[in-house]
């Protein structure tokens, strides 16, 4: 018998990717989104998709009783840093109501298996680079106390009913399927490599390098960057993970490498073959200088093997996506 996944925000960026590579596995899909930010085209037409809000407990509850969930991806989300600053309520209640919603309908129809996207933003400023699964959790922003609060929430669910669940912290999310059909499209965008990208197919004039006085070598902050597909492959893995009986755990998902703005900014320029202007600008809030993840624990205990660990392979998935859908998801 074929499982049925939810995937909760499956129109998102990371979601939509999701989603396809739970059909690429045979997984029978349903998706939910509010669609704020997430994009319809997105999600393979071989899932199921209600349109509603994860706060909304009729909508939840109409869904799971219509379909014959066995497990839970959760994915759905405000992940904005900045704004989750400037708006720290928004991003308090979109992200704990949300998630109080799911739990409550996972509890009542007896779904055991969640996995949660958490993320790096949850350590603030790391104690040690690479950061290690179990390093203290001290976020310096809303979005990363949000995310770190829905793992508590989520710890404490297990112990009074049993649910299991794998929390996967993710680093920072990069690329596109292979072929360009789906891909990154925020409105507004604030990831480098989409705003990097727009910039080299000649959308704006320059990029913002947000910052010149980080602790780094080249005085730019240092993120770790995974594909998106591979952080796909992860949550199925995870979700094997629980099937068979294992504790309920947390896991970072990233690349082990660090790169630069610059360095970033001077792949892409050699992957678009285009000149890419730049300009200095203030740093944004809520950055910590250096994120890395040490990746160990889940290649040893998901046996999770990232198929992109190259950042030109990364970039041109990207690329790819943008040359055939310039304007996103918008027009083709």
């Amino acid at each position: 018998m074929t499982e049925t996944i939810l995937v909760a925000g499956g129109a998102g960026y990371v979601g939509s990717h999701m989603v396809q590579e739970l059909i690429n596995e045979h997984y029978d899909v349903v998706v939910i989104d509010n669609l704020s930010t997430g994009h319809r085209q997105a999600i393979n037409a071989q899932a199921r998709f209600y349109q509603g809000d994860t706060r909304d407990r009729q909508f939840l509850e109409s869904v799971f009783a219509q379909e014959e969930i066995t497990a839970v991806i959760h994915m759905d989300a405000f992940s904005l840093v900045p704004e989750s600053v400037q708006q720290p309520l928004k991003y308090f209640d979109n992200n704990l109501i949300g998630l109080i919603s799911l739990l409550e309908a996972m509890n009542k129809y007896a779904i055991k298996y969640l996995i949660f996207s958490s993320t790096a933003a949850t350590f603030g400023n790391p104690v040690q680079i690479p950061i290690q699964d179990q390093d203290p959790q001290q976020p310096i922003n809303p979005y990363g106390e949000s995310k770190l609060m829905m793992e508590k929430i989520v710890h404490w669910v297990e112990q009074a009913n049993g649910l299991q669940c794998v929390a996967l912290r993710y680093f920072n999310a990069a690329g596109a399927l292979a072929d360009g059909s789906i891909g990154e499209d925020h409105r507004p965008e604030t990831h480098l490599i989409p705003i990097i990208l727009r910039t080299a197919a000649g959308q704006q004039d320059y990029v913002q390098i947000c910052g010149t006085d980080y602790h780094t070598p080249d005085g730019t902050n240092i993120r770790d960057y995974v594909h998106v597909m591979d952080l796909a492959q992860a949550h199925i893995l995870a979700l094997k993970y629980l099937q068979a009986g294992n504790p309920s755990c947390s896991f970072n998902l990233g690349s082990n490498t660090g790169f630069s703005v610059k360095e970033i900014l001077q792949t892409a320029r050699e992957v678009t073959h285009c000149a890419i202007p730049a300009q200095e600008a203030p740093r944004r809030g809520g950055d910590p200088d250096i994120l890395i993840a040490d990746n160990s624990q889940a290649k040893k205990i998901l046996g999770w093997h990232p198929q992109y660990d190259d950042i030109h392979t990364i970039i041109q998935t990207a690329w790819t996506w943008k040359q055939n859908h310039p304007q996103g998801y918008a027009h083709k």
